[in-house]
């Protein structure tokens, strides 16, 4: 052999090749998958008759100025959002940490040090019970060359929590705007209804004194006026209740859009309209990109295939080089001399041989929290296309109980109005007028449930459609991963 000195260390890399050999990833038996656009469909009896995906600022339709402010004081002010911002500022310094843990590192040690060595120690005197000085200074430099990419896995799994982090921020502002309008739709309603059932009441307080007059001619009977007086208390227990039930939501209110106690003392009564409904012909895979949390599930799979990369190249070995220069001295006056020079120049390999089942362990969890991650996003595309279609269905039935109510509500003005008609012409007493408008009022309180029913419901269809979301570009990072696991 020409160069038999390196036989040594040809045999050193031949045991190393081999051990490295021995030590297999664990083959991934699971084969789950990302969710079938087939299955983000729509019945094909639910239809709508607009079709359309809603808009960014949807509660605009609504012209209510009122309605407006509130939802964009509750986006500016709301704790809730705070709190995902602040998550979002924390994933994202994550992700810098693992941006900077890959490059190269360079650091600069200095050290002034004075020891006196025993005179009973190892060395005999005049070193030992004499004090000596030590000065240094080091320059240190380092790099990871991430030979197998275990840090851009990291770095992967880093940036898809910082971007489900942000697309839950999005969520959060989307049932925001979505509960602050549900909220102020529901006192405006509460104030109708009470409206109406003081309306009821006078109404009924005419009905009693009308028949209180009949009694008093002996042409009624007592138990007629104690009905009457029963359904005036019915009248104002309901008229209390709404009045307990306006109270609360406007608390609810004040609390969504993070008002202090005088935040809503110039709202004023308006009852709103329902907007035209709209819902569109074709989910599929567009529901994916409109749907924020569904978004964010995805993101978190997409971090645990990082994780889940970064597990499976744990088995190799990693390799890192190092250098320093640096100055050491006795003496402060020879430390810059170049005889004080100590450079270093060394290598790393860390391979692991046996640790008792740890990395197999640990990219079993890792795999499992895959697979979790993968079954709950599945599940939350089946669910979001539930909420979708319970919304629409909801929608679809309103309107036909509306439109079978508006017959029902014409024809109590009807009634109304012939009564009072009879009524000048002297054919028809006054308790039958007043019986009329009992019955239109009731009328009216049904049409005003179900108009608040509308408005319900059509907020949450739009906040199933995902709220006028639309799924950003945003910055991701390459990790190659098994084809079965692929998020879609």
């Amino acid at each position: 052999m020409r160069y038999p000195k390196l036989l040594p260390i040809a045999a050193a890399a031949s045991t190393l090749a081999l051990l490295a050999g021995c030590l297999s990833v664990p083959p991934d038996t699971t084969h789950a998958a990302g969710p079938d656009a087939a299955r983000a469909r729509l019945a094909a009896g639910i239809v709508l008759p607009a079709d359309a995906w809603p808009a960014e600022q949807w509660w605009l339709g609504y012209r209510d100025p009122q309605l407006n402010e509130l939802v964009a004081r509750a986006l500016h002010d709301s704790p809730s959002l705070a709190v995902a911002q602040a998550r979002l500022a924390g994933a994202r310094a994550v992700v810098q940490t693992e941006n900077a843990n890959q490059g190269a590192q360079v650091g600069l040690a200095t050290g002034a040090n004075r020891q006196r060595y025993s005179s009973n120690g190892f060395f005999p005197p005049p070193l030992g019970g004499a004090w000596y000085n030590d000065f240094s200074v080091q320059a240190r430099a380092s790099y990871d060359f991430d030979w197998w990419g275990k840090h851009r896995a990291l770095i992967a799994a880093a940036l898809g929590e910082a971007n489900a982090r942000q697309a839950e921020g999005a969520q959060a502002a989307q049932t925001l705007a979505a509960s602050v309008a549900q909220s102020y739709f529901r006192l405006q309603m509460l104030w109708a209804r009470q409206d109406n059932v003081k309306a009821l009441m006078a109404v009924q307080r005419d009905l009693i004194a009308d028949r209180q007059a009949r009694m008093a001619h002996g042409l009624l009977s007592q138990d007629a006026l104690q009905s009457a007086e029963l359904d005036l208390a019915t009248l104002t227990e309901q008229a209390v209740r709404y009045d307990t039930e306006a109270a609360r939501e406007r608390e609810a209110l004040r609390a969504l859009i993070g008002g202090d106690a005088d935040a809503l003392g110039n709202l004023a009564r308006f009852q709103p309209a329902p907007a035209a409904n709209a819902l569109p012909h074709e989910l599929g895979m567009e529901l994916l990109a409109r749907r924020p949390d569904l978004q964010a599930a995805r993101w978190r799979v997409e971090a645990q295939l990082g994780r889940v990369t970064a597990s499976e190249l744990a088995f190799r070995p990693d390799i890192n080089l190092m250098g320093s220069i640096g100055l050491d001295a006795v003496s402060l006056g020879k430390l810059l001399r170049y005889p004080s020079r100590t450079p270093l120049i060394g290598a790393t390999l860390d391979l692991p041989l046996f640790d008792s089942g740890r990395l197999k362990a640990q990219l079993g969890v890792a795999r499992a929290d895959r697979d979790t991650l993968l079954a709950e996003y599945n599940e939350a595309v089946l669910n979001a296309v539930r909420d979708v279609a319970m919304e629409a269905a909801t929608l679809q039935g309103l309107e036909r109980e509306t439109a079978s109510h508006g017959a029902a509500l014409d024809a109590s003005a009807k009634l109304a109005a012939n009564a009072q008609a009879r009524l000048q012409r002297g054919l028809a007493d006054r308790a039958a007028v007043l019986q009329a408008k009992q019955t239109l009022l009731r009328q009216r309180d049904t049409d005003l449930q179900l108009v608040d029913a509308r408005l319900q419901a059509q907020v949450a269809l739009v906040k199933a459609l995902g709220g006028g979301y639309r799924a950003p570009a945003i910055q991701t990072a390459s990790v190659q991963t098994s084809p079965n696991t692929k998020a879609r």
